[in-house]
């Protein structure tokens, strides 16, 4: 069988179940390219990796969970359309609501959560430069893959308590309200297309030729400054858009 060239033997009775198994390794031949024609269906794998179809379909189900793959009842799977990532301009949102509005799962790797001074960002948030600060860095994923670099700046005072959270499933406005008492209520948003780092590319899991949007935000809640952001995104996974009207509409800036 044609297929069968890039699969590995599954260990039996190893610590790792033969599901998990099945899936890292059908990432892997996703990853290196293999599936470009089709992605083989139920029986074909069974018949390739030499497992039951109830192992198959428990490492289908989470390639359809993430976005992966698209397979309906009755048909077989197939390789999903890459998910786009759509942002309102004029509106407060959630990085991670538009993830699971996309029907993607929404993962955070926290990177760093910690306490800092940053004289520049203390500035921006109308502070004393000595002012102790919470630093949030995440790596933002959407389904499996990387969507954003995400880094946050909160005043101390009001965000000590999400230092003792665990933040890799949970929308940060989500426990700054339950956690710390505060509610994001505005803010402004600068948004420009940039070209990323090789760093920045390796841990976003781009191409060099695949641009960015850095957003910066500075969020308030009532008429304090509370939140500095900055973030990377994919250019090919997220789309800025705005509703028009005769009477109102969004302003354009020059960058600075």
């Amino acid at each position: 069988m044609a297929g069968m060239t890039g699969a590995r033997t599954l260990q039996r009775g190893g610590a790792e179940s033969l599901w998990a198994q099945l899936l890292a390794d059908l990432r892997r031949r996703l990853d290196d390219g293999e599936f470009t024609d089709a992605f083989p269906g139920e029986l074909a794998l069974v018949a390739e990796y030499r497992v039951s179809r109830h192992t198959v379909r428990e490492a289908l189900r989470r390639l359809r969970d993430d976005g992966t793959v698209v397979a309906g009842r009755g048909r077989a799977p197939r390789l999903a359309e890459p998910v786009e990532i759509r942002q309102p301009l004029g509106a407060l949102y959630s990085l991670f609501a538009s993830v699971r509005a996309a029907g993607l799962s929404q993962r955070s790797v926290v990177r760093t959560l910690e306490e800092r001074a940053d004289g520049v960002v203390a500035a921006r948030l109308g502070l004393e430069e000595s002012t102790p600060l919470v630093y949030l860095e995440r790596l933002r994923m959407a389904g499996t893959a990387p969507l954003a670099v995400d880094r946050v700046w909160l005043p101390h005072r009001l965000a000590a308590p999400l230092l003792d959270l665990d933040l890799t499933h949970t929308a940060l406005y989500t426990e700054l309200a339950q956690a710390c008492g505060v509610r994001l209520t505005g803010g402004r948003e600068d948004i420009r297309a940039v070209v990323l780092s090789p760093a920045e590319r390796d841990l976003l899991a781009v191409d060099a030729g695949v641009a960015a949007f850095a957003i910066e935000r500075l969020g308030y809640s009532g008429g304090d400054a509370v939140e500095w952001r900055h973030t990377l995104v994919r250019g090919d996974r997220y789309t800025v858009t705005a509703d028009l009207s005769a009477g109102e509409g969004y302003q354009l800036g020059m960058a600075r």
